[in-house]
């Protein structure tokens, strides 16, 4: 199967920048000495970012990769795809 642009991929990457952006304010945090208690609320919402982009991911290639299988390399592959996928969820 070819592969095609996603739609989902620039909500994706926006999502992906803010967490970046978030991660590097932590840095900042950390060497400003801010209170551990602020710090964590940070890394927090940076890693519930990731966690939301990731699953964003997983069931953009459900939807858009998987379900098209009979296009291309048949049900067998779609399958091993959806293993390979699934051990990130």
């Amino acid at each position: 199967m070819a592969h095609e642009a996603h739609t989902s991929h620039p909500a994706i990457i926006k999502r992906l920048k803010r967490a970046n952006g978030h991660l590097r304010s932590i840095i900042d945090m950390i060497e400003a000495e801010r209170p551990c208690v602020d710090i964590a609320q940070q890394l927090q919402a940076v890693e519930n970012a990731i966690a939301s982009a990731k699953r964003a991911l997983i069931n953009d290639h459900i939807d858009h990769c998987l379900v098209h299988a009979e296009d291309g390399d048949g049900p067998r592959h779609a399958i091993e795809q959806f293993r390979a996928i699934s051990k990130y969820w």
